[in-house]
């Protein structure tokens, strides 16, 4: 059958796909709206089978606040080029997501894509948008922090987030201090809030580490545990968050910025989630 020039356009409009796409195919299911955009799913997820050992390493990173700025999301939304990730649509998808899990809540990546969009999961509108751009969109990363107050921070290029979790801030305005927090945890990238959230594998790789380099440099096999602990505290203060020297005043610790700031304050966690790294 004949397909005109208005059909194509409303299943355009309707599915977002190309002209020619949408042309074809309402001309295999002879002109049937349902299955054309079946269809063109199918070629969406054709492609997402065929891009899937392809390497998403482009992207961005995409944030919500709740209205009373007690609950963040953060996630990383991933394509194959950076042409794409700049794509109105991609982004549309991206500020839809962190808008569905501010409302949803959801406690994983998995809950995250089977929420819905316009009666859809998001599953399917990612997989529309593959079929449509031709690339592999994944998500990558998806974290949530809920406390008394939760500041996000978005580094310029939109390939680096971090929310920060803050208790004890006695119902004061945060924002500022806990901006400057976030941006430290951009730049020195904490392994853990304290000692205590350090892994133990993480801290026996430093002590054999320590042990070596004491070894190398001569000195006795008695003291080798005594000096491996001494530089397991220096890494405490190097790459813990709240014993971390605050870089716009390195007279400072994190912990101490915090207090000055509100007195007992502290953070309750933090994520940080890039593109690349």
């Amino acid at each position: 059958m004949a397909i005109s020039a208005k059909q194509v356009k409303e299943l355009r409009e309707l599915t977002g796909a190309g002209m020619m796409d949408c042309k074809k195919a309402l001309a295999e299911t002879n002109g049937d709206f349902d299955e054309a955009v079946a269809a063109l799913r199918k070629k969406g997820q054709k492609i997402s089978a065929k891009r899937a050992d392809k390497e998403a390493s482009e992207g961005t990173v995409f944030f919500k606040n709740s209205e009373d700025g007690k609950f963040g999301v953060v996630l990383s939304l991933n394509c194959e080029t950076d042409f794409v990730a700049k794509n109105d649509e991609f982004v549309s998808l991206g500020n839809a997501l962190v808008s569905a899990a501010i409302a949803e809540k959801p406690a994983t990546k998995e809950d995250l894509v089977n929420a819905q969009l316009d009666g859809r999961a998001f599953s399917d509108h990612i997989t529309d948008l593959m079929g449509k751009i031709g690339e592999k969109i994944e998500i990558t990363n998806y974290e949530a922090l809920e406390a008394e107050a939760v500041v996000p921070y978005i580094h310029s290029n939109a390939k680096l987030g971090v929310l920060v979790a803050l208790d004890g801030t006695q119902g004061s305005d945060v924002e500022p201090v806990g901006k400057d927090i976030a941006m430290q945890i951009a730049a020195m990238n904490p392994v853990a809030l304290d000692k205590d959230g350090v892994d133990q594998s993480v801290i026996d790789r430093e002590i054999e580490i320590g042990k070596e380099q004491a070894r190398a440099e001569g000195k006795p096999e008695a003291m080798l545990e005594k000096i491996a602990t001494g530089k397991l505290n220096k890494f405490y203060k190097e790459n813990t968050l709240l014993n971390q020297q605050f870089v716009k005043d390195p007279s400072k610790t994190i912990s101490q910025v915090l207090n000055d700031a509100v007195k007992g304050m502290t953070v309750k966690e933090f994520k940080r989630v890039s593109i690349v790294g």
